[in-house]
């Protein structure tokens, strides 16, 4: 398979968040929220429209796909350039995808001007993104091992050198561990375990696909 074929890790909210900043008496609540369409985005921003009705803007951007491919942004009334797209740009610097973000702005009596605009939308998202929990979808597959009590030791070393969690275990005659391996790392741990073994843990391959592994 040519490099650039291979499916690569993409970043994810596990879970969205909010946060606030103020500028100049103007506050700037960013609400962010993980989405898997394009309808799902438009959903949350016409939800946050109308639970901030009464505020002077509630700029937007969203981020759909793993290749970051559908992009879009709003600046909701402020001076073209100063809003949703610094919101977008946080976004794809972070390399986040299937997201959506609204800032909702109260004007505090107080011109920005350009330069203030996008510093405090750019600030608001980062806010927003602190409080939020990011994770990365990894291409792999799972592995059930079997082996034995004497085995299980040597291979939990290997796993824990590695940073690969035990996702599924069963203790009887035997013992038996589910874990899920990044592509590029599957014939490495086949290979350590093989050999720390001697080569009595036998080593099943399950599905190949994307899963979590949180930050």
């Amino acid at each position: 398979m040519d490099p650039q074929d291979k499916p690569k890790p993409f970043r994810v909210l596990v879970k969205g968040g909010e946060g606030e900043i103020i500028e100049k008496k103007s506050r700037f609540i960013a609400s962010i929220k993980p989405v898997e369409s394009e309808e799902e985005a438009l959903r949350f921003m016409e939800e946050k429209k109308k639970q901030y009705w009464d505020a002077r803007h509630n700029c937007s951007a969203y981020v759909i796909g793993n290749t970051l491919s559908l992009q879009r942004c709003s600046d909701d009334g402020e001076p073209s350039g100063t809003a949703g797209r610094p919101m977008l740009e946080v976004l794809t610097k972070e390399g986040i995808c299937n997201v959506v973000v609204v800032v909702t702005r109260y004007f505090g009596g107080i011109l920005l001007g350009t330069g203030g605009l996008v510093r405090a939308y750019t600030q608001a998202v980062k806010a927003g993104l602190e409080n939020c929990q990011i994770g990365t979808m990894c291409y792999g597959r799972r592995l059930l091992l079997h082996t034995d009590y004497n085995g299980i030791g040597k291979i939990q070393y290997i796993l824990g050198k590695m940073n690969i969690p035990i996702e599924e275990s069963s203790y009887t005659n035997t013992v038996e561990i589910q874990i899920f391996v990044k592509e590029e790392e599957l014939e490495k741990i086949k290979k350590e375990i093989t050999e720390a073994t001697s080569g009595q843990c036998v080593i099943e391959e399950l599905e190949k696909g994307y899963t979590l592994l949180q930050s």
